[in-house]
């Protein structure tokens, strides 16, 4: 490998993905490179792509929703009041605007909702914010993309007379909360097929539910029962954004979420962070949801107030959501700014401490810096995991005496399990912690970080058997020179709905450079040159960690995905590189 590699302080090997079968006469009818693509990830029948509705798993095989819709019911029917406590990133924005918009299509009149501030408060449904609940005089508190771990929350609501329903959907502790009931496909001896339902879906599946008791009881002998499908543009935005793994169930909800989208049927704050996001409705994809629309409404979780972003997906006024969209696009550059500046301190740190991708001593990384933006340090983590390919944790101060910290993980590295062995082997560790395969959140005292340092070292090393990870480009093979054209481009973006676990089409190719200059600063635009037929073609490399060394290579081996670039009104194929050598073969 040469030094003209990219992201990675080592350069990573480029695999073919593995097939499933090698049976020609599976989905023969598929373009043989979408084919290719599906076999890759395990498809191999019709059934598999399936976007349609009408097979979505049902909601009787959730265990305790039956006792979550007969108490949400009860609470309709008596006209008592609702309230709903979201999380402060885009799921649990997500989960509340449909919990909101959902309940009120069913006959609920007296709803309201708290998110908490994550500087005051932090995550889920602690005694505080059942304080702040308090307030608003609820008979039943429903939580959405939370509440699973939040035992003394839940106890205190009860004993303060509220009814609480937990929903969720991240990994519950050996405790559960001792709520009225609790909806979470993750739960022990749960029978739902998919465990990896966002909040935002799992909350779909509550109305769903209670749609269905509604109809047995009569409610809509006399009018149409509503149709909760006009939600989906919420759930898909929820679930994207969530980057949870894209099963068959989520594909489905996500695909038919678009289908709203492109064809105008979506709320007005989702259009309106389209409008400022530069994207046009008619052809947006799911990356679109998770890098365009996704950011911005998180950044009002992370900087100011998710309220804001609620608000962004409620309102039915085109005017309110145009200007909220506007506060939330100025917040995320803010956000990006205040990123910018800690990668810059995280890069001096990690110099200091010698730590590189090919550092077999360091497993897991832990950084720590007092100043850095507690709503920030989940994003820097992320960064930083794609650098070093290493498990990241980032900690900002949280007070005098305590730092919060957020994860994020490597694939085959359930970063949850791995706070469970910690708190396991150190009980006093750990004050609180939770979350997914792929990402989580803590906090401890200051003066146990270093403790904690070594801990999450030492568990990352026994979790992956003293196998130091492999940086890696998983690619689904090559595209014949004469087939890179926008018909097949448009196949592949119909193609998905692509996400985690389910990864957008990646091939691999060798092209003459004609062209290449530097663009916006630190972008590489190149003008390539298929060998066998002599064909141009454009491509575009987003941040490379060198730009510079780029310039002046005469002949390239290009990991990209293919695109469709439309300007001016005009579209023609461009390669997405996402990784990029000097040939020298």
């Amino acid at each position: 490998m040469s030094d003209h590699s990219v992201s990675n302080s080592s350069s990573p090997q480029i695999k073919r993905r593995e097939a499933i079968s090698s049976d020609v006469t599976l989905l023969s009818e598929i373009h043989p490179v979408l084919r290719q693509v599906y076999l890759n990830r395990g498809v191999t029948k019709h059934s598999q792509l399936d976007r349609t509705l009408k097979n979505l798993p049902n909601y009787q095989a959730l265990s305790g929703i039956s006792t979550a819709v007969d108490i949400i019911l009860c609470a309709i029917q008596a006209n008592k009041k609702i309230l709903i406590v979201a999380d402060f990133d885009a799921d649990g924005a997500t989960s509340c605007a449909i919990a909101i918009r959902g309940l009120r299509m069913l006959g609920a009149k007296h709803l309201d909702f708290v998110v908490p501030d994550r500087f005051k408060f932090g995550y889920g449904l602690t005694p505080q914010i059942v304080d702040v609940a308090l307030e608003h005089n609820p008979d039943l508190i429903i939580t959405v993309d939370n509440g699973i771990s939040s035992v003394d929350g839940v106890a205190y609501a009860v004993e303060q007379g509220c009814q609480v329903v937990v929903t969720d959907h991240h990994l519950p502790p050996k405790k559960l909360p001792n709520a009225h009931a609790i909806v979470n496909p993750q739960l022990l001896g749960d029978e739902f097929p998919s465990k990896a339902l966002a909040g935002v879906g799992v909350m779909f599946y509550v109305l769903l539910a209670l749609r269905a008791k509604l109809n047995e009881q009569g409610a809509f002998a006399n009018s149409k029962a509503p149709n909760l499908a006009q939600l989906l543009d919420i759930v898909a935005l929820g679930t994207v954004a969530d980057v949870v793994p894209m099963d068959e169930t989520n594909r489905k909800l996500v695909h038919q979420g678009l289908l709203r989208i492109q064809a105008s049927q979506c709320v007005p704050g989702i259009r309106a962070l389209l409008r400022i996001a530069k994207r046009e409705a008619q052809s947006i994809v799911a990356s679109d949801l998770g890098f365009a629309i996704g950011p911005r409404l998180n950044a009002a979780g992370r900087l100011d107030d998710m309220s804001l972003g609620i608000q962004c997906l409620l309102t039915d006024d085109e005017q309110e959501a145009n200007n909220i969209a506007e506060q939330l696009d100025l917040l995320n550059i803010e956000r990006r700014s205040i990123e910018d500046d800690m990668k810059l301190d995280a890069f001096k740190i990690l110099q200091t401490l010698k730590v590189s991708s090919n550092n077999a001593d360091q497993w897991g990384v832990c950084l720590y810096e007092p100043q850095w933006h507690q709503g920030v340090i989940g994003i820097l983590a992320s960064r930083i995991k794609e650098k070093l390919n290493r498990p990241v944790i980032a900690f900002a101060s949280a007070s005098a005496d305590e730092v919060k910290g957020s994860a994020r993980s490597i694939p085959g590295l359930h970063i949850r399990d791995v706070l469970d062995d910690i708190a396991s082997q150190h009980p006093q560790l750990l004050k609180k912690f939770g979350g997914h395969a792929m990402a989580a959140g803590m906090s401890l005292a200051a003066k146990d970080l270093d403790v904690f340092t070594e801990a999450f070292n030492s568990a990352v090393k026994k979790r992956l058997n003293n196998e130091l990870p492999e940086n890696v480009f998983l690619v689904d093979g090559e595209i014949p020179d004469g087939e890179l054209n926008l018909q097949l481009a448009e196949t592949l973006r119909q193609g998905g709905p692509w996400g985690q676990s389910f990864p957008e089409p990646v091939f691999i190719g060798t092209y003459k450079v004609k062209n290449a200059r530097i663009v916006g600063q630190k972008h590489v635009k190149f003008e390539l040159e298929t060998l066998s037929n002599k064909r141009r073609i454009d491509a575009i490399y987003f941040n490379p960690e060198h730009p510079d060394s780029l310039i002046g290579l005469a002949k390239v081996k290009v990991v990209y995905q293919l695109d469709i670039n439309t300007y001016m009104g005009r579209s023609s194929t461009q390669l997405m590189v996402r990784y990029l050598e000097k040939f020298s073969g």
